[in-house]
């Protein structure tokens, strides 16, 4: 399959239309979605979730932010955990959260959903009294209103008098200021009270009631969007065809009628004399694996073309190409594709049917939706385990000490970083547990930690080869690290099983969405010139890993760092970059490391261990300092690099 359509080389932008602070404001539901884990099982039978925001207003604003709008959204979440998740979700996503209210009183509505089939979409909404469901009039600002250029409303909160009193309330500031007015029909019978618990994922049940206060509404919009099943119920017909017309007697709005698999039709002003009479944007076919959610994501695309003056054709294509990639993957938000990710897909298609098969789609996704932007990382690495065993036994001390020492030199690192962005560390599970827990604490930006079995080559995993069993325990900010002590002179055999071994730590990093450091050593293994480190970086790539940081040795001059850089562009430049090691080397080396490595762009900072610690521990361990003494010394160095680091950069 290839794809292409108008305009989708344009430059990611999140400058609003007409120079507004907001593309568009939705209003509505906002809940934290469970999924199943297990394809293909009854609802009943789940035993693990994957949590995501959802309900879909909050879908497609985080779906408009990361097509480049400026997207905000009104809601209320629940004075708890899950309403912080929401929040700070969006917020990560690049939401514009200052119409969220924390409501003190209830809590954040959850979904519970499974994929049991191709046709079967089990899900319970658990909304009784839930926030979102008391947005009332109060919650309506004016002065955002209408510094956005369009606002959404949803059909869900058409259903109750407070939320209705809010949307129509929103309508009308918008219009008075020559806003845009959307409507998602967003039609849920079991919201409206139609259905029972158990039947959630009922699309459609007929409704005087309901399709009467829908039509209140139609007159007041500029697009209207909906399934065949929503068309209806907002017109209160029972054919497709009369319910377009009915439609379109109420509002000269744009209509937007979601097909599914035949994608849409498009209806300008004017009358409707066959269903077919409107504008059709190119579909995508593909497989169905969750149906939950596409119509956000399908709405996400349409709007990234509707609102900054696109075709309609154009904004028909890139909405049901977004469609695509949310019916072929899992989850409803996480899933929504980004904008250069779009791009891809409409200039090169993929051979996958599932698109969630598809390497480069996954891996761009991956890149342009990681957690935290990191221009910089200047990380005190203490992961190590061998040397400070040997450390501790040379000192007569008990291993317990080196948990102790850990400790400290987290406290180190946080005295420097003093609460500044771009510090880090590297921790290890077997004698860090304690100092992990501490990193969180002091909110350090960028934990590391390492999977390797000490000084292992070919590379072993310290606890047991299923490595993806371990990594599901780790919380998603813990970013693999993986020393490796590769060289391109090594033996056939021993290059494949590294690479192997590598290849399946890159594919669990990637299922549970955990970041991934390589850390490469060649200079112990043989000689090292100009051209073996970026050798060495080839070589992985061409297995088809593609790591989120590389840390790596100091290279001896400018020429080195530029065949590094040209290897990582050439096969990855969604790459976070190179984080340097130290190798135990004397400060003055590792500045003059620095001043070599500075000037390339690959390089984002370091990541030093003994050099910082060595010392302090060796005392420390033996009762010579005491611990403010130890954490003064390490800090004192710790504080040399980085001050020495920034001044280059």
């Amino acid at each position: 399959m290839s794809a292409s359509a108008g305009n989708v080389t344009q430059q990611f932008s999140k400058k609003p239309a007409d120079d507004r602070a907001l593309d568009v404001i939705t209003i509505g539901r906002s809940s934290v979605d469970l999924y199943g884990q297990q394809i293909g099982s009854r609802l009943e039978d789940i035993s693990s979730f994957a949590k995501s925001v959802g309900g879909c207003p909050t879908n497609i604003a985080v779906g408009t932010a990361r097509l480049g709008l400026r997207s905000g959204l009104i809601s209320r979440v629940g004075a708890e955990q899950m309403g912080r998740f929401i929040c700070e979700q969006l917020e990560r996503e690049g939401v514009d959260t200052s119409g969220v209210r924390t409501d003190p009183d209830r809590l954040t509505a959850l979904v519970l959903l499974s994929v049991e089939n191709d046709r079967s979409f089990p899900l319970i909404f658990y909304r009784e009294n839930c926030a979102d469901m008391a947005l009332d009039v109060e919650d309506i600002d004016p002065g955002q209103i209408a510094s956005s250029a369009s606002v959404l409303v949803t059909g869900t909160h058409f259903s109750r008098e407070n939320t209705y009193a809010a949307q129509m309330r929103a309508i009308e500031i918008a219009r008075s200021h020559n806003r845009k007015v959307v409507f998602d029909i967003d039609y849920r019978p079991n919201l409206w009270g139609l259905a029972g618990h158990a039947a959630g994922d009922q699309r459609y049940i007929a409704s005087g009631e309901v399709s009467a206060k829908l039509r209140e509404i139609l007159p007041l919009c500029d697009l209207i969007v909906g399934t065949e099943e929503e068309i209806l119920i907002a017109s209160g017909e029972n054919d497709c065809l009369a319910a377009v017309r009915a439609i379109r007697a109420l509002s000269n709005a744009v209509i937007v009628l979601k097909r599914g698999p035949m994608g849409c039709i498009v209806y300008e002003a004017g009358d409707i004399d066959a269903l077919e009479d409107g504008i059709v944007g190119q579909g995508f076919p593909i497989e169905v694996y969750n149906v939950l959610g596409a119509g956000d994501a399908f709405m996400s695309g349409f709007l990234r073309g509707w609102l900054r003056g696109e075709r309609l054709e154009t904004c028909a294509t890139w909405a049901n190409a977004c469609g695509a990639f949310a019916v072929s993957r899992l989850l409803c938000a996480p899933e929504i594709p980004t904008w250069p990710e779009l791009q891809h897909f409409l200039e090169h298609g993929s051979p996958h049917r599932a698109l969630r098969k598809d390497v480069e789609l996954n891996h761009i996704h991956t890149a342009t939706t990681r957690r935290n932007d990191l221009p910089q990382v200047m990380a005190f690495a203490i992961d190590h385990r061998s040397q400070l065993v040997e450390m501790a036994e040379k000192a007569g001390a008990p291993l317990e000490r080196i948990e102790a020492l850990k400790i400290l030199a987290v406290e180190a690192t946080a005295k420097v970083a003093q609460g500044r962005r771009g510090f880090g560390m590297l921790l290890d599970e077997r004698f860090g547990r304690q100092a992990l827990a501490r990193a969180s604490e002091v909110g350090l930006d960028w934990i590391g930690r390492p999977v390797e079995e000490p000084g292992s080559r070919p590379l072993r995993f310290e606890y047991g080869q299923d490595i993806g069993a371990q990594l599901v325990a780790w919380p998603v900010t813990h970013c693999i690290k993986a020393l490796t002590f590769y060289h391109p002179g090594d033996p056939e055999a021993l290059k494949s099983e590294q690479i192997s071994t590598l290849q399946q730590l890159c594919a669990a990093a990637r299922s549970v969405g955990r970041e991934l450091l390589i850390e490469i050593i060649a200079s112990k293994c043989g000689k090292v010139d100009a051209d073996t480190v970026a050798t060495v970086i080839r070589d992985i790539y061409s297995a088809g890993i593609r790591p989120d940081w590389w840390k790596l040795e100091p290279q001896a001059d400018a020429f080195a760092w530029r065949n590094i850089e040209a290897a990582i562009a050439e096969h990855d430049p969604w790459c976070r970059g190179v984080l340097l090691l130290g190798l135990d080397a004397p400060m003055e080396e590792i500045r003059e490391a620095f001043a070599v490595a500075a000037p390339s762009s690959v390089v984002k900072g370091f990541a030093v261990g003994r050099t910082l610690f060595g010392a302090a521990a060796a005392d420390w361990l033996t009762g010579r300092i005491d611990d403010e003494t130890a954490v003064g010394q390490m800090a004192d160095r710790f504080q040399v690099l980085v001050d020495d680091w920034l001044s280059l950069r």
